[in-house]
């Protein structure tokens, strides 16, 4: 099966009901289908060939999904740009990804072979012959690059396939939106380009809506959730963060049954006063770029107090495995998460070094983070294996001083790292950004009820805000190179 082929079945099935709704504009699934064809159709022949690799770069919006799927259905490789990087970062992107196309509104960052302005669009599409656009794709051929945020070094792309997109789709519909139906309404606040995007084919092939917020607020989201009844969304913590702070939200009138979130840690306090507020609909992902939104998830019904810090359970048709020295560890011992199944990536684009360190002949991919077990069979992250702080020979998990951190009430943001240390090798170091005041001694204090003498933050930094990668997740090691900096300038 190809991804056009659940678009065209979702156009005979669904006809005139809306498939993608963005502000005033409506188009149907029938529609849909039509012009992911005609546009397929024309970017073919503007001397596009499949295979070659399409960056997109276009804001949150129809025209991006429309632009997406009619490279799916023309055998083109779909490259998605995020605005919020600079031209540095998406020079790179376009240089890497050997991009022989460019969609946007804007010119391309870079060298790039064929041109598409935004603008155009609707011409491109009236000007296309009508009927299928059916180029047939290898399940195992390139269908997108998706490049992983960069919080640990350079970008890598990502190949994912059709299998693997397919396998995606699977895992959603089986454990994660069980009960989707035609009257489900999925709100894009987050950028389609990332998380938010996985959300549109499983709603698309149950002839439900997806409705798309061009920049995320507080205000907007909750006008175009009460407006369409929407039924699941996706959100990084912060955007979780900025929500509950609106106080608009206590009195909204939302039909939310699943507000997924996932991209990064979430405080226990926010996730809990999320809960408060809205009510038992969150629900956890944990992935990576190279196992899209499926590793595990924690279900609504298991967000308990208890259980809050767990990640979940693993999907149904993934496997997960913790281990420590190539043993797979048991309850509560510590090790890497390693993961399996059809979904996950196929390699690293032009990395064949990156991708034998990260998949193992027999599938199995390293995740990179730190985890545990718990007696129940619930995954516990600690944190990313390369964050780890190692003071006075003891291992300190950033995530775990983060927590306490976000546990006091003046602390809206934290990020923890390690410096450099003669006594105990590396000091715990944090930086805060503070929703009131408060004093750094007063957070260390706070952080000594909670957290062992060798976790405490040592130097607790008041910042005005974090750096963080396009998609919302907190750079350490961004923070940690302006501490060193500051302070150790023979380290930077």
């Amino acid at each position: 099966m190809q991804i056009g082929d659940l678009i065209r079945r979702a156009g005979r099935q669904y006809g005139a009901a809306p498939a993608l709704v963005d502000g005033e504009r409506v188009v149907s699934f029938a529609e849909f289908d039509e012009l992911t064809d005609r546009l397929g159709h024309a970017l073919l022949a503007g001397g596009l060939e499949p295979g070659d690799r399409v960056a997109v770069l276009l804001p949150n919006g129809i025209d991006g999904v429309v632009v997406y799927y009619a490279l799916a259905k023309s055998g083109l490789v779909r490259v998605p740009l995020n605005a919020r990087e600079t031209a540095h970062e998406l020079a790179f992107k376009l240089s890497d990804s050997q991009a022989r196309g460019f969609v946007g509104a804007a010119d391309p960052p870079g060298p790039v072979e064929i041109v598409v302005d935004a603008g155009l669009l609707p011409d491109l599409i009236a000007g296309a012959p009508d009927g299928p656009c059916d180029v047939r794709r290898d399940p195992d051929a390139p269908l997108r690059l998706a490049y992983t945020g960069g919080t640990t070094g350079r970008p890598k792309a990502v190949v994912l396939t059709t299998r693997s997109e397919l396998a995606e789709v699977d895992n959603f519909l089986v454990d994660l939106l069980p009960n989707l139906r035609p009257d489900s309404v999925m709100l894009h606040a987050a950028p389609i380009t990332h998380g938010s995007g996985a959300f549109f084919l499983p709603h698309l092939v149950k002839g439900a809506a997806n409705v798309i917020v061009g920049r995320f607020s507080p205000g907007a989201f909750l006008e175009a959730a009460q407006k369409h009844r929407a039924t699941t969304t996706f959100m990084v913590p912060t955007m979780i963060g900025m929500l509950l702070e609106d106080p608009a939200v206590a009195s909204a009138d939302l039909a939310l049954e699943r507000l997924c979130y996932g991209g990064a840690p979430i405080a226990t306090t926010v996730l809990q006063r999320g809960i408060d507020v809205l009510g038992p609909v969150f629900t956890q992902l944990y992935g990576q770029a190279e196992a899209p939104l499926a590793i595990t998830c924690l279900q609504p019904w298991e967000h308990t107090p208890e259980r809050l810090t767990s990640a979940g359970k693993p999907y149904t048709f993934v496997e997960v495995d913790i281990r420590s020295e190539g043993r797979s560890v048991g309850v509560d011992e510590v090790g890497e998460v390693l993961t399996r199944g059809p979904h996950t990536m196929q390699r690293y684009w032009r990395r064949p070094e990156a991708t034998a360190e990260t998949k193992e002949p027999d599938g199995w991919l390293h995740t990179g983070d730190i985890g545990r077990w718990d007696a129940e069979g619930y995954l516990h992250l600690l944190d990313r294996r390369h964050d780890v702080i190692i003071s006075g020979g003891f291992n300190v998990y950033p995530r775990e001083v983060e927590d306490a951190l976000l546990a006091h009430p003046a602390v809206v943001e934290a990020a923890v790292v390690g410096l450099p240390d003669e006594k105990w090798g590396e000091r715990v170091t944090a930086a805060v950004v503070l929703r009131s005041s408060a004093d750094p001694e007063e957070i260390r204090g706070f952080c000594a009820e909670r957290l062992a003498g060798f976790k405490r933050p040592k130097v607790v930094e008041i910042w005005a805000g974090l750096p963080t990668s396009p998609v919302g997740k907190s750079l350490r090691r961004e923070v940690r190179d302006r501490m060193l900096a500051a302070t150790h300038p023979e380290d930077a």
